[in-house]
């Protein structure tokens, strides 16, 4: 998707809206035009011949100019805000969408980045409608303007309708200029927010290893960074605004010079003279709106680039169609696989066995992970869910199929019992996770990411949701690292009864866990390099028992 095709497919969204708030608008604008006709026809028909019924007229024609005048605005632009907003909620349900595709995207940014284009990003390229809703408005007023000036004086007309181009194509000039330094602030504002989104989720291990003076010095030097770009940016539009609203004057004098000059030599009558110099004051005002008009769509432009380029990001990996799925077969199957830093790896998980997975190596763990989550793309060998390639299952059955749930547990903000989001079973599952002390505590209030709890707790409330989900297949990665050695054997019993008989597949160095496994792997270098039960691993080899005995 284009930069063009995101800002076109938000009008055509919206277009009952946008046309009804375009001509709404463009009511408003030519109702203000004809006050300054009417104010001329007022002083020539009723003031310079003294006459009451032309009086009356005018008094009336006046009060229902003004009636449209205050109604037509909040009318029409109520129309566009609505669309405007709404926009704004679709964009930013895409951006989340494709973000959370589990299968992955190749945009390269960072979560900040990522949250910025969602938050401020689709709310500026929607800001389009405004754009053009005002942009289509201010022209109807130049046209109502010029025709009317081109019925009092045929040179007075044209010379508007020579003068507004010119000064609408001046102010234009500016705007790819605009456009480039809207787009270097908004990336520049992106990556900061990045910077400290991964300052503040990492500001413990900062302070942990004293390197909290350097990171607030990198944000420091970035946020300057951010700072020159959105002066620049401001200058830029600083710039237009001045250039916009000196040339309005110079136009307004070279008019109502010439108007007044023709009203000294009985060219035009008085009322007319107010009418001319009334449209010609009255000419800045759209032109004013149309440099506006064209500083919004600058940004829109600028932001509407930056979400094209999510949205039309490539998936990190790629899934097939396929819903067939065996469960009397390995419900996971790796055969020959390598990736990262795994070699040539064979592992197979047959229905209802509950396995173990040391890595001596932390990188093997990592990779085997992104292997079963289906976002290894580059990696060779073969891997089967249930019989079906992975390649070839459709992403939602691989979903429903196959749950991992890591050890960084992502909460959000709510309760604890919307958190786990299922009522039946939970007192029975929190139990096995080893939450029991947190039951009482369900409908407590959570901050974002759950602040307010321990590492523990969130860790333990992450496996009690993955428990209530009850996948064929769960995959656990170190689930215990944060809960002391008395929870810890808890946990390790209550996962063994909650998934008897369904497969599991648990990456893990604790003895309490790997004690309660059918059997466990080993790997070393990226291969299987030992497999058992834990006792007698434990028994038999040094490395393992170093690796995992406390």
């Amino acid at each position: 998707m284009s930069t063009g095709e995101l800002l076109r497919r938000a009008v055509r969204r919206h277009r009952g809206r946008m046309i009804a708030g375009v001509l709404v608008l463009s009511l408003h604008q030519a109702t203000e035009a004809a006050v300054p006709v009417a104010i001329g026809v007022f002083v020539d028909r009723a003031v310079s011949t003294g006459r009451v019924e032309p009086l009356l007229w005018c008094v009336l024609m006046m009060v229902v100019l003004f009636a449209v005048l205050s109604n037509a605005w909040k009318t029409g632009a109520r129309q566009v805000v609505w669309a405007i907003e709404y926009e704004t909620h679709l964009l930013r349900l895409e951006i989340a969408q494709r973000v959370l595709d589990p299968r992955g995207h190749r945009t390269g940014l960072r979560s900040g980045e990522l949250l910025s284009i969602a938050t401020s990003d689709a709310e500026k390229a929607a800001l389009v409608m405004r754009g053009l809703s005002v942009g289509a408005a201010a022209c109807t007023a130049l046209i109502v303007s010029s025709v009317s000036l081109l019925l009092v004086d045929v040179p007075l007309g044209l010379g508007v309708l020579i003068g507004v181009p010119l000064l609408v194509l001046g102010i234009q000039a500016l705007s790819p200029l605009l456009t480039r330094r809207t787009s270097s602030q908004q990336e520049a504002v992106a990556q900061t927010t990045a910077l400290a989104t991964d300052l503040v989720s990492g500001l413990r291990t900062l302070r942990g290893i004293g390197a909290q003076h350097n990171a607030a010095a990198r944000y420091r030097r970035s946020s300057e960074d951010t700072l020159r770009a959105t002066l620049r940016a401001a200058s830029t539009n600083g710039l237009q605004d001045g250039v916009t609203t000196a040339l309005s004057g110079l136009l307004l004098a070279a008019v109502a010079g010439v108007a007044g000059w023709f009203a000294l030599h009985g060219r035009i009558t008085i009322g007319e003279l107010i009418t001319v110099v009334g449209l010609a004051q009255f000419v800045a005002e759209p032109v004013g709106t149309l440099g506006y008009a064209s500083q919004i769509i600058a940004r829109a432009r600028a932001s509407a680039s930056r979400l094209a380029s999510v949205l039309s990001s490539a998936p990190l990996s790629a899934t097939g169609t396929s819903t067939a799925l065996d469960l009397t077969q390995p419900l996971l199957t790796l055969d020959g696989v390598s990736h990262g830093s795994l070699s040539s790896l064979t592992l197979a998980l047959h229905p209802g066995e509950s396995v173990g997975v040391l890595c001596y190596d932390p990188r093997d763990a990592d990779a085997l992970l992104n292997v079963v989550a289906g976002k290894a793309p580059e990696h060779t060998g073969t891997v089967l869910v249930g019989g079906t390639t992975l390649e070839e299952l459709d992403v939602d059955v691989l979903r429903r199929t196959v749950l991992l749930e890591r050890h960084e547990t992502d909460l959000f903000e709510g309760t604890l019992r919307t958190n786990l989001l299922a009522e039946a079973g939970l007192a029975r599952v929190m139990t096995a996770a080893g939450a029991a002390d947190l039951i009482e505590e369900l409908d407590r209030p959570l901050a974002d990411r759950g602040q307010a709890l321990s590492g523990g707790q969130r860790q333990r409330l992450g496996l009690a949701r993955a428990l209530l989900a009850a996948p064929p297949l769960l995959v656990l990665h170190d689930p215990s690292t944060a809960v002391d050695a008395v929870t810890e054997e808890l946990l390790a019993e209550g996962l063994a009864e909650e998934r008897r008989g369904r497969t599991t597949l648990v990456l893990t160095s604790s003895p309490a866990l790997l004690g309660k496994m059918d059997r466990v792997v080993v790997i070393d270098k990226g291969r299987v390099v030992a497999e058992g039960i834990h006792s007698e691993l434990a028994s038999s080899d040094a490395v393992y028992q170093e690796a995992v005995l406390r």
